[in-house]
């Protein structure tokens, strides 16, 4: 009896618990399991929202309702005033003159050959045409372009200075102006100024944020575009041992771990400059002829990759070749022809399987452009095609037989000597009465910039 006991203790009664304890299942599929199959008993998880406490929700009303604070006229006057903001809002203003000034030409023609007058122009592949030119109301207008030059870093952008303009009695007389050729805005880069008039400025070689500039007084100045100032940040002495004539010509030569500043003063005197100290000079030479008499130097230039032979024009008309150092210092030989002054100078530049760096040209208030063997005390040709002074010459950088010239008439001639040596291959001549007194060509050779005695410089292709 007590077997029988035992086997009437069945799993059934157990399972009944089991099964009643857990969570019942949909559509009846509990009742369809068969006898001893237990259902898996898993729970329904459901999504549910975090719990936002009181605090957090305190601190999300108060973001709701706090007010944006007005500033004050003088804290809104001080971010104004501050360096940080004028740096912003200067680089922006001109990012953003830019953008709206530029503009594309769809029809632009690469053949050279879109329109009729051009198919019947032999000289259609080389003439001279205006692209541009740049002009500023306030900082340009009556000032007579006094030099021009390149960066050699940023090949878009063109120096300018500026002689004194007698209509702005209250302007600085020195203005250099730094002109973007790469975008068609019509305000300069940058306006630097000074007190004494501006006789000659260039781009420091090694060191594209600085421009140095030559002064009427003499003082020799440098200003840098990474400072918020448009006034000199160095400047040279007045004084004995500097110069204290006007300079009309300086150039940075030597290479980038040693290089010097050369500029020269109308009283014969050359200084040798450091451009990290323009407290004084680091050498001195007196530029004299027969009698020890002082040469008013006019124009200057150095051949290429030279750092100690150069050549200078005079007001006297003669041209001189010199040396810096070694024991013949000074005026080397003398060069007669011009009977006027000398008004530019130039060397040959490029570079080919033939040498030209002993080849020079001059230009004169005489009305011609001569060509000049270092070597030969005479002229080897002279050009004579100008009815007015002729102001400016200078060799292509990248052609050896090309080079230009401008004169008093408004006229730029393009030279070259493969060609014909009688008459100009093509002329340019300004649309207003003015007299084109500087040139400089761009270092790709495919631009001329020519600025005239009214403060507007032109742009050539």
């Amino acid at each position: 009896q007590a077997s029988t006991e035992r086997d009437v203790l069945t799993y059934d009664e157990q399972a009944e618990d089991e099964e009643s304890s857990l969570p019942p299942m949909v559509d009846g599929f509990q009742s369809k399991l068969p006898p001893g199959i237990l259902p898996h008993g898993l729970p329904k998880v459901k999504d549910m929202e975090p719990a936002i406490t009181s605090v957090e929700t305190e601190q999300q009303q108060k973001k709701e309702v706090k007010q944006i604070r007005e500033l004050s006229e003088d804290e809104k006057m001080m971010i104004v005033l501050s360096e940080d903001f004028q740096r912003t809002m200067d680089r922006t203003g001109r990012i953003m003159e830019r953008a709206l000034a530029e503009s594309t030409d769809i029809y632009t023609d690469y053949t050279g050959i879109s329109g009729a007058d051009d198919l019947n122009d032999d000289k259609a592949g080389g003439k001279v045409s205006l692209s541009r030119w740049f002009f500023d109301e306030r900082w340009s207008r009556t000032r007579c372009v006094t030099s021009l030059d390149w960066s050699p870093q940023y090949p878009e952008l063109l120096l300018a200075s500026y002689h004194t303009s007698a209509d702005s009695a209250h302007d600085p007389d020195g203005v250099c102006l730094v002109w973007n050729t790469k975008f068609k805005k019509t305000s300069p880069e940058y306006v630097f100024h000074c007190q004494s008039t501006v006789l000659s400025a260039t781009f420091a070689r090694f060191h594209p944020n600085l421009i140095l500039g030559g002064t009427y007084s003499g003082q020799v100045v440098l200003w840098d575009n990474r400072v918020q100032k448009r006034t000199p940040i160095q400047r040279t002495p007045l004084s004995a041992t500097a110069h204290t004539h006007p300079v009309y010509c300086m150039e940075v030569v030597g290479t980038p771990n040693a290089h010097n500043l050369i500029s020269v003063s109308t009283d014969g005197r050359l200084c040798s400059w450091s451009l990290d100290m323009l407290s004084q000079p680091q050498e001195t030479l007196e530029l004299q002829h027969r009698q020890s008499k002082a040469i008013a130097v006019t124009s200057l230039d150095f051949p290429y990759n030279d750092v100690n032979n150069f050549v200078l024009g005079s007001e006297e008309g003669a041209v001189y070749s010199a040396c810096r150092h070694g024991t013949k210092a000074g005026v080397t030989d003398t060069y007669d022809g011009h009977q006027g002054p000398i008004t530019g100078i130039n060397t040959h530049k490029v570079q080919g399987p033939v040498d030209y760096s002993h080849l020079f040209l001059t230009s004169s208030f005489d009305w011609t452009i001569k060509l000049w063997n270092m070597k030969e005390n005479k002229a080897v040709y002279s050009f004579e095609d100008n009815g007015d002074y002729v102001y400016d010459v200078g060799w292509s950088p990248v052609h050896p037989s090309v080079f230009a010239a401008v004169d008093g008439s408004g006229r730029l001639d393009l030279w070259d000597l493969n060609t014909d040596t009688e008459v100009p291959v093509a002329t340019a001549t300004v649309d207003q009465p003015a007299a084109l007194n500087r040139l400089a060509w761009s270092a790709s050779g495919n631009h001329i910039a020519a600025g005239d005695d009214h403060g507007r410089i032109n742009l050539y292709d």
